[in-house]
């Protein structure tokens, strides 16, 4: 049975209203699949399990996506952590091809499998790709240097991609992920501008892994004090027990994918990539020195851009563009901020509880105890939500 959402409890996140899924897939043509691998248990056996990890890919059009570019653009918060390709975006503001994120050590058969896909895909010539592949470590719950995620793992991924609703929590790349000192993972959401405001949809997709139980905050209620640690027990506090000096929750990481179908411009991309950053601080991260916390933006309303990406496709030397004015922008902002807080939340309530190696557990954030935090702030649910 699916686990409700943040809305699905009645509450919401700021005052702009959700796409019809509330996921990044409301950005008409953007797909999302997962390959999830779990198997085993008990003792950590290196190469052998258990085995709590996967990958997850973002699809950013319903073209070809390896000769079709789009507009893009990134913001590193804290860089402790990989997001490969994005030399190039900052260079040339150009993302072409499919985004795949998973665990830390995986990062390298994932780009290359990516850029297999892409080759197989464009037959008609030379083809070359820097693929965006994302990170956040799982080795707290996953035999992360067995290297079990594969190259089938990544097709198996591109061929589940598909428009509609998102499966979210410890799916994919988020499999293995704690967020808050609770299980974590996959989470998304949108918002979609009235006509007055340009009428554009704003999605975002996070893979979270991130921050501390005391300081967790959702849309300003001190949920993490309100549940500590001592109630509902911490995986690195395991994880201490096992292996003494380890990092803790202060080095996970996150990363978040926005996707509009505005038409921005790359420097545009790059301010909106930004501003997850600002729902980062209120959930309570605070970008901790051993965190990756790293973000991608794109933009899929300018189409045909392939004559910047390879010299003048077809004979083209200019290409016709359309642009939000920069005065215009603050909705979108502001969209971005209220959907990557919501996509959080909704990562920690979509996750259920996992045991991984060597009988580490990190445990599901309660849905009814969240809602029994938020009454007791006075904050009551609302069927609208």
């Amino acid at each position: 049975m699916p686990r409700p959402r943040f809305r699905d409890l009645g509450f919401a996140i700021g005052r702009i209203p959700p796409g019809p899924l509330n996921a990044i897939t409301d950005v008409a043509g953007v797909r999302v699949g997962h390959a999830t691998i779990v198997r085993g248990d008990g003792a950590l056996v290196v190469g052998a399990g258990p085995v709590r990890t996967g990958v997850t890919v973002v699809v950013p059009h319903e073209d070809e996506p390896w000769g079709e570019p789009v507009f893009a653009g990134c913001h590193r918060l804290n860089g402790n952590g990989e997001l490969t390709g994005l030399e190039w975006i900052r260079e040339a503001g150009l993302l072409g091809g499919v985004i795949g994120l998973t665990n830390t050590h995986s990062v390298g058969v994932v780009r290359d499998a990516l850029v297999a896909e892409g080759a197989e895909a464009r037959r008609d010539g030379i083809f070359w790709s820097l693929p965006v592949v994302g990170e956040t470590y799982d080795g707290a719950l996953n035999d992360m240097d067995g290297f079990h995620v594969t190259p089938d793992h990544v097709r198996a991924a591109i061929a589940s991609a598909a428009v509609g609703a998102v499966a979210e929590g410890n799916v994919g790349g988020g499999t293995g992920m704690i967020c808050h000192e609770f299980k974590g993972g996959i989470g998304t959401a949108s918002r979609r501008l009235p006509t007055e405001a340009g009428g554009w949809t704003v999605g975002v997709l996070v893979q979270a892994n991130y921050g501390s139980r005391e300081l967790l905050r959702i849309d300003g209620v001190p949920v993490g004090a309100a549940i500590p640690t001592t109630d509902v027990p911490s995986p690195w506090d395991a994880i201490h027990a096992l292996e003494a000096g380890r990092a803790g929750p202060e080095g996970g990481s996150i990363i978040v994918i926005v996707a509009t179908d505005a038409p921005l411009l790359p420097h545009q991309c790059t301010r909106l990539a930004q501003r997850p950053s600002l729902a980062l601080g209120r959930m309570g991260s605070y970008a901790s020195n051993g965190s990756g916390d790293l973000f991608l933006a794109f933009a899929t309303g300018n189409r045909g851009l392939s004559a910047m990406a390879d010299g003048g496709s077809g004979g083209r030397t200019t290409v016709d563009l359309r642009a939000v004015g920069d005065g215009s922008i603050n909705p979108l902002f502001e969209a971005t901020v209220e959907a990557t807080e919501e996509a959080i939340v909704n990562a920690l309530l979509g996750a259920v509880t996992m045991t991984g190696r060597d009988g580490i557990t990190a445990h599901a954030l309660d849905p009814e105890r969240l809602v029994g935090v938020f009454e007791r702030f006075g904050r009551l649910p609302s069927p609208a939500g």
